[in-house]
């Protein structure tokens, strides 16, 4: 099934990636914008050692490469969750743990 545009997505990506607002995360939510060749989207052909797509969602560009899952969907949990941690033997709760989902409709500020 092919993305559409003007749709909103859940993509994950093989690595952690920064966004702008300077942390990490390894998904992003947002609007396709558009799916772009590498001419388009960076204005050079690359050669086999790269990607040649892009997808355009929210306020950033994702390379095609890095993308592992796409999921449409309009909802998004971008709330901080608890972690549990085990450490020598004992389970700890670290409370307010960052979303490793970046909002790109928001954008990083």
């Amino acid at each position: 099934m092919k993305p559409e545009i003007g749709q909103t997505y859940l993509i994950t990506t093989d690595c952690f990636f920064i966004a702008p607002d300077g942390n990490e995360y390894r998904a992003v939510f947002g609007t396709i914008n558009a799916i772009n060749s590498d001419k388009e989207c960076l204005g050079i052909t690359t050669n086999r050692g790269s990607t040649n797509w892009y997808v355009s969602i929210g306020n950033m560009m994702v390379a095609g490469c890095q993308i592992h899952y796409a999921i449409q969907t309009n909802n998004c949990n971008l709330k901080p969750f608890v972690r549990t941690v085990e450490h020598h033997g004992d389970t700890m709760f670290c409370k307010e743990s960052n979303s490793r989902i970046y909002d790109a409709n928001k954008g990083g500020d």
